[in-house]
């Protein structure tokens, strides 16, 4: 039978000294506003007025609600097509610039990953400029050549497509260079051993290189969804949500309901049902892809 041994101070108590602020911001920031959040989404209250006890008649509301069941359908939509598609395009970017394939390897790296140093405020208003109908760059050089403007953010399914596609041009080079550490961390003696035994790159790839690189793209596909479902500033900027409510997700709703509306036990309630849903998509995402690897 084993015997645990209790740690000295330097084994124990002085990692938790050293992890204790981060505690105490986690806890003043997340963990208290999160409680008091749900305390909030059981009473009817607005910033000028006493908050009252309702019990859970915010949510029975909501389970009514038909313009928050657009914005979650919305949410979900927006989130499966960014995920999948940056994931997709960020390994593929990480394969072709993690090891010197190509000429100047390290420019293209700065480059894809430039974006996702700017704002997305700044983001958005550059799209706009470029996408937009009257004052868009690309629907006036379609005009000077003689063709018709494209409403790529007045109609429905294409601001849609133009706030997917504008979110993975920003935040793939992010996720890129996440998966680039994560392929320089294989070890290229399984490479050279699968060379030797005549492996295709195919095969290499199914049997090496996806295997070990679980773990890292776990971590992408979680931050990549929590940013889906909490992403505000771009589409506020590129579309206010709109045509109608084509492109409005539930944080841009939380917000309407809680600042416009005043109604911050409501908001609250549908920030609950935000939070739910991205825990459940993460411990789905961890039950399917969250097995350990070992490079043995």
């Amino acid at each position: 039978m084993k015997q645990h041994t209790k740690g000295n101070f330097h084994q124990t108590a002085a990692p938790l000294l050293f992890l204790l602020p981060n505690i105490l911001i986690f806890g003043l920031f997340i963990i208290v506003p999160a409680i008091q959040g749900l305390r909030m989404s059981f009473t009817e209250w607005g910033v000028f007025t006493t908050p009252r006890f309702i019990g859970f008649a915010n949510f029975v509301e909501l389970a009514q609600d038909t313009v928050f069941w657009k914005t979650f359908s919305n949410t979900i939509v927006y989130s499966l097509f960014t995920v999948s598609l940056i994931m997709v395009y960020a390994l593929a970017l990480a394969l072709l610039l993690y090891k010197n394939t190509i000429k100047g390897e390290k420019i293209f790296r700065s480059l894809f990953y430039i974006p996702s140093l700017l704002s997305m405020i700044t983001v958005g208003i550059a799209w706009r400029f470029i996408l937009g109908d009257e004052m868009g760059i690309i629907n006036y050089l379609l005009r000077q050549s003689g063709g018709s403007g494209i409403p790529w953010l007045t109609d429905g399914n294409l601001a849609m497509v133009s706030i997917i596609g504008v979110s993975i041009w920003a935040q793939a080079g992010y996720y890129m260079i996440i998966l680039i550490a994560g392929l320089q961390a294989i070890p290229l003696e399984l490479y050279e051993a699968a060379t030797i035994d005549g492996a295709s790159t195919t095969k290499t790839f199914t049997a090496i290189t996806l295997p070990l690189l679980r773990s890292t793209l776990l971590v992408v596909m979680v931050l990549s969804t929590i940013a889906s479902f909490k992403a505000y500033e771009l589409i506020s900027v590129m579309t206010k949500g709109g045509p109608g409510y084509a492109t409005k997700l539930i944080v841009q709703q939380v917000y309407q309901v809680a600042f416009l509306e005043d109604r911050m036990g409501y908001a609250s309630a549908m920030s609950i049902v935000l939070m739910l849903i991205i825990s459940i998509f993460t411990l789905v995402q961890f039950k399917f892809t969250g097995k350990e690897q070992d490079y043995e």
